[in-house]
């Protein structure tokens, strides 16, 4: 299994999760565990989704996410599992 963690951060609007869940959807990625928040109108979210049945490479869906983020006026970032524990580890 391929695990990313994907966030999303920024401010609250209507259709950010149906918009990048369809994106996922559309890719063949499967979401293994989603959790978010609203704090006096900002959006958080992360996700941590399964890309083994993706047929891009990390970086094109990263750069593809980031470009959906931008359009609809949020920041999402992808990261591989394994790079996201190193970097979080104490």
């Amino acid at each position: 299994m391929n695990k990313t963690i994907i966030t999303v951060v920024g401010k609250d609007t209507v259709g950010i999760i149906a918009k990048v869940c369809t994106y996922l959807a559309q890719n063949q990625i499967n979401i293994l565990d989603i959790s978010q928040t609203i704090v006096q109108g900002f959006f958080n979210m992360m996700m941590i989704v399964d890309t083994n049945g993706m047929d891009k490479h990390f970086g094109e869906m990263a750069d593809e996410l980031k470009l959906l983020g931008e359009n609809i006026g949020v920041d999402i970032k992808c990261q591989k599992e394994e790079i996201f524990d190193k970097m979080h580890r104490i």
